[in-house]
């Protein structure tokens, strides 16, 4: 678990305090899951959740303490916030948090609502990860003030985590691709996603989610001095409970020229209140994709089986894991595989000459995805449960550090990709 404590003390319970005398910053949007072990304590997380400042968190508050939480977590994956409440003390404590430590995604942050005041066991509780350990009974406000310190305080690591998708090329489907991994994201693993819409010219999320929103990322990189969480909050348009689109103008009555860092603002009051944010980058080489891309999390590029793809895909990753030297290189999916009587490159060929496996490579199937295009919906709406979804959700647990990819060692190539690949 990689968590981040705020203390060097055990921490106390403070005094009641009325709104003039503190100031807690609201609880972005993440998911909160709370296991309580007393009914004193479920009353007051449930409290905490229809307080103001938690109006954007997602809080779920279920009996049963670690044992059910290890047990529900055991096939599926952790929320961004864990709450737990444990009467047990000592060894008897620290066991638990071993246990559900084999269960937790790296990025859950967790708080215990522990029975005893020992300062023991608080130094061996942050030795193992934990944010917070409160004592109780404890007060909705408690509660509140715990899950807002997790991401307002000076060394809290920001929330969101920036996914970039980018075509290797025009018309290889990456904005598809974008779409449907933030829809999954948002739909299968229960994260508050925001899609964001780079192409100001020609995006193409509004049509795919059937949305119409009167204002969107252009409001914001044209006028950056206004930018912060609450005003890209107001640009943003809700397309399901756990997914908001920041859409593109899409029309070519000005001319979207930008400098390298007109993009800044508006993704980072994006990572600083979302858990996920996918950019939808353009096929286009600027400073400020460049940039963008290098400042992502995670990469995915999209490529069809052909050959300029294959020398810009290795041109993009070459420059990337330059340019992030300590960060994971970026991943690839090979999109419209098999298409009838068109010369392909092989899938294994594609992958010996970028020495990494493709995360996915995605068949071809025009009627399916033309017709999600022309209802304005997603491939999940489309045809439920369909192999073309299931490669979309696996995207989504890949790029959120929820899956774990493949790699396959370099061979021999083809004659011209090695040629190609020799210059």
């Amino acid at each position: 678990m990689i968590t981040y404590p705020q203390h060097d003390t055990p921490p106390e319970q403070p005094a009641e305090l009325g709104e003039e005398d503190v100031y807690i910053a609201p609880a972005p949007r993440v998911s909160v899951q709370a296991f309580c072990e007393t009914a004193e304590t479920a009353a007051a997380v449930q409290a905490a959740a229809s307080d103001r400042r938690m109006i954007k968190a997602h809080v779920r508050v279920q009996m049963g303490g670690m044992p059910a939480a290890v047990e529900a977590y055991r096939n599926s994956p952790t929320p961004n916030v864990m709450m737990l409440e444990s009467e047990s003390r000592g060894d008897d404590l620290l066991a638990r948090l071993d246990e559900l430590a084999e269960v937790c995604d790296a990025a859950t942050r967790v708080i215990v609502i522990g029975h005893h005041n020992d300062i023991g066991l608080y130094r061996e509780v942050v030795r193992r990860g934990i944010s917070d350990y409160l004592i109780a009974p404890v007060r909705p406000l408690d509660v509140v003030r715990a899950i807002s310190t997790l991401f307002h305080a000076p060394s809290a690591k920001p929330v969101g985590r920036i996914l970039a998708v980018v075509g290797a090329k025009g018309g290889v489907g990456a904005s598809t691709v974008a779409h449907n991994v933030a829809w999954s994201v948002a739909r299968d693993l229960s994260l508050d996603s925001v899609i964001t819409d780079l192409d100001l010219a020609f995006g193409t999320a509004s049509l795919d989610y059937n949305q119409d929103p009167p204002q969107g990322i252009a409001d914001a990189v044209f006028s950056p001095e206004r930018v912060d969480t609450a005003y890209i909050d107001r640009l943003l348009s809700k397309c399901t409970d756990h997914l908001s689109l920041l859409a593109a103008p899409a029309t070519i009555d000005r001319v979207y020229d930008f400098g390298a860092e007109s993009f800044d603002p508006v993704i980072d009051s994006l990572r600083a209140s979302v858990p996920c944010v996918v950019l939808d980058v353009p096929h286009l080489w600027s400073s400020w994709t460049k940039r963008v891309l290098i400042g992502a999390d995670e990469i995915l590029i999209v490529a069809t089986p052909d050959l300029a793809s294959l020398r810009n895909a290795k041109n993009i990753v070459d420059m990337l894991k330059s340019a992030r030297p300590n960060d994971r290189r970026p991943l690839y999916c090979l999109n419209q595989v098999g298409v009838p009587k068109r010369p392909e490159i092989k899938p294994p060929d594609f992958a010996r000459a970028l020495e990494d496996e493709p995360v996915a490579v995605i068949p071809f199937e025009p009627q399916l995805f033309g017709t999600a295009a022309n209802n304005g919906q997603m491939i999940a709406e489309v045809a439920a449960g369909h192999k073309v979804s299931e490669t979309f959700r696996h995207l989504a647990q890949l790029l959120t550090g929820r899956a774990e990819s493949k790699k396959v060692r370099a061979g021999r190539l083809p004659p011209l990709i090695g040629k190609l690949l020799r210059r």
